[in-house]
């Protein structure tokens, strides 16, 4: 289980008061403070229950990888009366036994690249003084795929190969917590399904998991999201509670020219918010604006082959107005 309340962290850019905004982690706006230092976490609360899956979602400098580093123990937050705990364990004060009891993925790969896949697993073992043979059961499903590979160094396997060692790593000496900071970016299609299935039979074994992620369609397979923008969590409930929260009139516009066709949508008085989506635009519009109307204004623009019809939220939508909100609010 963990529990987070009100969690702050400012990253100094030693600039000062009469200094340029500098640049660092975190969201890369000033803390308001007019010294220019950024504020990556800005009074994030949440819970995840023991055995979910639960899952961050943000784009890059929203503030994910800055909030693991601090449950892990390697971070400390700012002062004040914030508090996070592991399985009861403080991030603080008991940073020992959480070490014991948690496997963390960093977002980048961070294995011994000159080691080989046997070498890498057996060194991780070491340093929990534990054994593979002892916990093999823990780690067979994954390690059974990549074993045929165990003489070969970690820096010569595939992407995916990589994140499933890295993950056999993170597991070898039976963790109750599992954090995964963007384990998948980079991965091809293939090797996130499998990645996804691993991360559901370990919650099924009651292994906690919160992991992070910046791919929209990956939220659907955690137990429970939080979306994270510029240092703050914006929404936390379960991807169908997300979706169905989301209060907008969407449709999507689908035509030629679409970048032209996108540029149009966003100048009409009843469109209130626009976006490519794919091989369409997600628009969210006016209750006086009819699918009939728009695409008579669009005709007239010149878009003549044009389809419009009203859509059911996404995960990605739900987090675009979230996001909207968010940066307007900041403004």
């Amino acid at each position: 289980m963990i529990v987070v309340a009100n969690l702050h962290k400012t990253y100094s850019t030693g600039l000062g008061k009469k200094g340029k905004k500098g640049k660092g982690k975190g969201n890369g706006k000033g803390d308001g403070n007019g010294n220019g230092d950024v504020k990556a976490l800005n009074g994030v609360t949440f819970r995840v229950n023991k055995g979910e899956i639960h899952g961050i979602i943000g784009p890059d400098g929203a503030g994910k990888s800055t909030l693991f580093r601090i449950l892990t123990s390697l971070l400390l937050p700012d002062e004040g009366p914030s508090k996070a705990t592991v399985d009861g364990y403080d991030t603080v004060k008991d940073f020992r036994q959480i070490r014991q009891i948690i496997g963390y993925m960093p977002g980048r790969f961070s294995l011994y690249q000159d080691l080989t896949v046997e070498e890498n697993l057996n060194f991780f073992a070491t340093l929990f003084n534990t054994t593979v043979k002892e916990n093999y059961h823990v780690i067979k499903d994954i390690y059974g795929q990549i074993e045929p590979f165990k003489k070969r160094r970690a820096g010569a396997l595939s992407g995916g190969m990589k994140q499933k060692l890295a993950l056999s790593c993170a597991l070898v000496h039976r963790p109750t917590v599992l954090f995964l900071d963007e384990p998948t970016t980079g991965v091809d299609p293939v090797s996130r399904q499998e990645f996804w299935e691993i991360l559901d039979r370990l919650s099924e074994q009651g292994i906690t998991i919160l992991v992070s992620t910046a791919y929209m369609d990956e939220a659907n397979r955690c137990t429970r999201i939080s979306l994270m923008q510029e240092g703050q969590f914006m929404a936390t409930d379960t991807p169908k509670g997300i979706t169905e929260s989301y209060d907008e009139l969407l449709w999507s516009v689908e035509g030629e020219r679409m970048p032209a066709l996108l540029a149009e949508l966003r100048a009409h008085p009843d469109v209130k918010t626009a976006f490519a989506f794919g091989d369409n635009h997600h628009v969210t519009v006016r209750e006086r604006l009819s699918v009939d109307a728009l695409k008579e204004y669009l005709t007239g623009k010149g878009f003549n082959k044009v389809r419009v019809m009203p859509i059911e939220p996404t995960v990605e939508d739900a987090f675009m107005k979230a996001s909207m909100e968010v940066l307007n609010g900041n403004e």
